[in-house]
């Protein structure tokens, strides 16, 4: 009984089999891996904005969160889309209506920002407009468009000591 030599079949049903199934699977668990840590990222560094916010004085627009959010983005694959402006973050301050007890836009009348007298009762930090642009981005893919993130607290002490007159942003 005389063997056949079948060179090279092995390695071409492996190849075959690499191309078709794993290296595909491969990048879909690295594309999943990176869009579940940008998301866990985007709601982390969400809820570390309403934090600041509520604990730092109220400015005109919420420029001293979008500050802190920028500088203080967490690790994550798309980081820079934070960091370099792509991404939409915004903050919205609210008063209580002494009548009804609702949130309303809050509005500092004529006080200047960071005083006693303008102090918020809540504050909605949001993140939207963002476009995951992971390894996908390498295959000519479009970028998924991640949901509107958001987190409203109430204010805690506004950057204002018990003992001073000024607060501190």
């Amino acid at each position: 009984m005389r063997r056949q030599r079948r060179s090279g079949q092995a390695t071409m049903e492996f190849a075959l089999t690499y191309a078709g199934v794993f290296l595909p699977l491969t990048i879909m668990i690295i594309f999943t891996g990176q869009l579940l840590w940008t998301w866990h990222a985007v709601v982390e560094m969400t809820r570390a904005g309403a934090r600041y916010a509520a604990t730092h004085c109220f400015q005109s627009g919420g420029a001293n969160v979008v500050q802190y959010m920028r500088t203080n983005t967490p690790v994550s694959p798309d980081s820079g889309a934070f960091q370099g402006g792509s991404a939409e973050i915004a903050v919205t301050y609210f008063q209580r209506n002494i009548e009804t007890g609702d949130l309303e836009d809050f509005a500092c009348d004529g006080s200047a920002d960071c005083t006693r007298e303008c102090v918020p009762a809540a504050v909605k930090v949001a993140v939207a407009n963002y476009e995951f642009r992971g390894v996908q981005a390498y295959f000519g893919l479009p970028p998924v468009t991640l949901p509107d993130f958001s987190t409203t607290v109430p204010i805690e002490s506004a950057g204002c000591g018990p003992d001073s007159t000024d607060c501190t942003p």
